[in-house]
């Protein structure tokens, strides 16, 4: 029987059991991060909202899944415990949009997309699939038993 395990925005999950769906909504400026080995059936996710920590080092110590350079590391280190190995893992990647004009003068979640691509740049990481940026709100699904990755938008469903 599926069942859902919502991760709320700033937090993340990861888990080995084939009968979960992570699952995430809300996503505008905010990104997140699915990660799945194969081998193990094991995945995560995180859904962060702020690329740097250095913003407010006192939220990041309390929350590291807030921030991209804090929350995307635990969700490795945590994949790892379970036994997922860098060079089989998938990863995905939803959200970084602008769903509020502000003149481009925040610019979340570009500044977003850009630390975890600089990030993963320098820990030898490549994005299997993305739907990135545009004006929309999106729901992400991972399916633990499949590893299939279905995000949701309005009416339109795509898998990654």
């Amino acid at each position: 029987m599926q069942k859902n395990i919502t991760i709320d925005i700033a937090d993340f999950a990861v888990t080995k059991d084939p009968g979960a769906v992570l699952v995430t909504y809300a996503l505008g400026s905010c990104i997140a991060v699915i990660a799945y080995d194969p081998v193990v059936k094991a995945g995560g996710m995180i859904h962060y909202m702020l690329p740097l920590s250095k913003a407010s080092p006192e939220k990041a110590s309390r929350n590291p899944a807030m921030f991209a350079d804090t929350g995307i590391p635990l969700l490795f280190q945590e994949l790892y415990k379970l036994g997922c190995e860098k060079q089989r893992m998938t990863v995905k990647v939803a959200g970084g949009g602008a769903l509020y004009d502000d003149k481009g003068m925040f610019n979340i979640g570009k500044r977003n997309y850009t630390v975890m691509r600089k990030m993963f740049w320098k820990n030898d990481i490549i994005i299997a699939a993305e739907d990135v940026g545009g004006s929309k709100s999106r729901t992400a699904r991972l399916h633990i038993a499949t590893g299939r990755v279905v995000i949701k938008s309005g009416r339109e469903e795509v898998e990654l």
